[in-house]
């Protein structure tokens, strides 16, 4: 498993922390920091029994990544791993709501999904990502994982215009083979919304591309986030050799 800490120090660094959560009160404490993100931050309608945390039915089946603070002990970075087999006894991936995912049936039990990926907004640097990404490697690679899903959102605020720059960008660059190509069960009308502005690409799915990771097909419109999601697929093999001692990295 995962081992119990990966630090990061450096001269203007308060100390970090990246490990598996060991209990249900750490698994609570990345509920309340993805609520905070993304019901108060994004606005999002979260389907949760409890305000204030971000709880629902894919949550006992994961494993939670926690980046913790030393100083003041705050969790202030979580990423959800759902494996393969887990998904098969739950009855899917979370991406299986939003696309249909067919083509690649048959890497289930070889691939993790990856998805809730939340930094609290004092903490946005490279140091976390840095620290969630090895950690997740860390996992991957302990388990003999290889390939990895996940939904990578754009925000919808400005009518869907950027999103649909974005993925005019990226499907002539990082389009996955046609036999890993998923379908949405919510296409975003990409016909009907202009997409010629300038946008920047998230700092997460540039991560991704960046790695060697595939955007396999068109956007599906998520309502309760109000964003348009790409399904990302990563397989291991492909991992750029430029970046992969840094994913890859345990310490700094």
């Amino acid at each position: 498993m995962l081992r119990n800490e990966v630090e990061v120090r450096g001269r203007e660094r308060v100390g970090l922390s990246v490990h598996l959560a060991r209990s249900d009160a750490e698994v609570r404490e990345a509920q309340k920091l993805r609520w905070r993100i993304f019901a108060e931050e994004m606005g999002a309608r979260l389907e949760t029994s409890e305000t204030g945390v971000d709880i629902d039915v894919f949550d006992p089946w994961c494993e939670h990544l926690i980046v913790r603070e030393h100083d003041n002990g705050e969790v202030i970075g979580t990423y959800r791993i759902l494996p393969g087999a887990q998904a098969r006894t739950l009855g899917g991936f979370y991406s299986d709501g939003e696309f249909d995912l067919t083509r690649i049936d048959h890497l289930r039990d070889r691939t993790v999904e990856v998805g809730r990926s939340c930094v609290h907004p004092d903490h946005r640097n490279g140091a976390t990502i840095a620290l969630l990404w090895q950690g997740l490697a860390q996992f991957m690679q302990a388990h003999h994982y290889e390939f990895m899903i996940g939904c990578a959102s754009v925000s919808m605020a400005d009518g869907g215009h950027g999103a649909v720059s974005i993925y005019n960008r990226l499907r002539q660059s990082s389009l996955s083979p046609i036999e890993y190509r998923v379908f949405p069960r919510h296409p975003l009308p990409l016909d009907r919304i202009e997409g010629a502005v300038d946008a920047s690409i998230p700092p997460l799915i540039k991560g991704y591309v960046r790695c060697g990771a595939y955007v396999c097909g068109d956007p599906a419109w998520d309502p309760d986030f109000n964003t348009a999601d790409l399904l990302m697929l990563l397989p291991m093999s492909r991992l750029d050799r430029r970046y992969a001692r840094h994913f890859m990295k345990h310490d700094h």
